[in-house]
């Protein structure tokens, strides 16, 4: 009873994303974010990843704006409800199909795909 009661929620959440939630990470988040993992790699000298982090630095300051930031955004909110609705799809037929062990498998996989999705949103 219990997994049909789960399988019936999953199956009937919506995958539209809502209204994009205040805090999303911006140029100057990346921007600090990588300048901290910098100063860290300075203080370790570890020269490789200095490279590299100057190197990013460099390009979140050349190239990141916060409408690239946003469609980045709309871009892995709508590849994971894509991801979802097809896990939803899959579920349905295992459940047509009568196989216990392939609606457990398909239940899993769902579950991780609306995980991504929450976390895509909350991005």
């Amino acid at each position: 009873m219990k997994k049909t009661l789960l399988v019936a929620l999953l199956l009937s959440l919506p995958v539209h994303a809502g209204t994009p939630a205040a805090g999303h990470e911006t140029c100057a988040d990346k921007e600090q974010r990588i300048m901290e993992r910098l100063q860290r790699a300075e203080a370790a000298n570890n020269q490789g990843q200095v490279r590299g982090l100057n190197k990013a630095l460099k390009e979140v300051r050349d190239h990141c704006t916060e409408e690239g930031l946003a469609a980045e955004r709309k871009q892995r909110i709508a590849e994971s409800e894509a991801e979802v609705a097809e896990r939803r799809e899959d579920l349905a037929e295992a459940i047509r199909d009568g196989d216990k062990e392939k609606i457990e498998k398909r239940e899993g996989k769902l579950t991780e795909a609306l995980q991504e999705l929450n976390e895509a949103r909350a991005e």
